[in-house]
């Protein structure tokens, strides 16, 4: 198989910068493990996110990233686990191309939608045990109307967001 042109030469032939790209991904790594990201996931996203096709194998982003098979995996099966990637299959090939998509960031909010509603549940067990008359059950009331009032504009934001894209970038 060729060599795809993110990586490596390959890249400054199809007229983009190695060292600039490598920048870019680094940088944007560094914000996302400030934000709480793993290292290594974010620097899989970050390259993942630069590349032209939007999709890289594993051995692909080894070379980009100058790390083992064994760290890219780690940080895919992460990024697989949270919505922020998925994988396909190269057609008659058993190797696994890693992929974000155009809408990653939307299907990444949409699928934390779950998961504050989950939390809601808990919470809102957590607030009839201790009740609202206790220091720790006021804690957890306030904490559980912060998520119900994040999980209603989170609905409005996403709406609001796929009109915009439509608008700016097609349908």
């Amino acid at each position: 198989m060729t060599e795809s042109p993110e990586v490596g030469q390959g890249a400054e032939e199809a007229g983009r910068d190695a060292e600039a790209l490598s920048r870019f991904v680094e940088a944007f790594a560094a914000q996302l493990v400030e934000a709480g990201m793993q290292r290594m996931a974010a620097r899989v996203f970050a390259a993942l996110l630069a590349s032209d096709s939007g999709a890289m194998t594993s051995a692909e982003l080894g070379e980009q990233l100058r790390v083992s098979p064994a760290a890219v995996s780690g940080a895919v099966r992460y990024l697989s686990q949270v919505h922020m990637v998925s994988r396909e299959r190269e057609p008659g090939s058993r190797r696994e191309r890693y992929r974000v998509h155009s809408d990653q960031w939307y299907e990444t909010l949409t699928n934390r939608d779950a998961i504050l509603k989950r939390w809601g549940l808990t919470l809102r067990e957590g607030v009839e045990s201790l009740g609202t008359e206790t220091p720790g059950g006021r804690r957890i009331a306030e904490t559980l109307a912060f998520f119900e009032y994040l999980e209603g504009e989170l609905t409005r934001l996403m709406e609001r967001w796929r009109e915009h894209r439509d608008k700016t970038f097609g349908p």
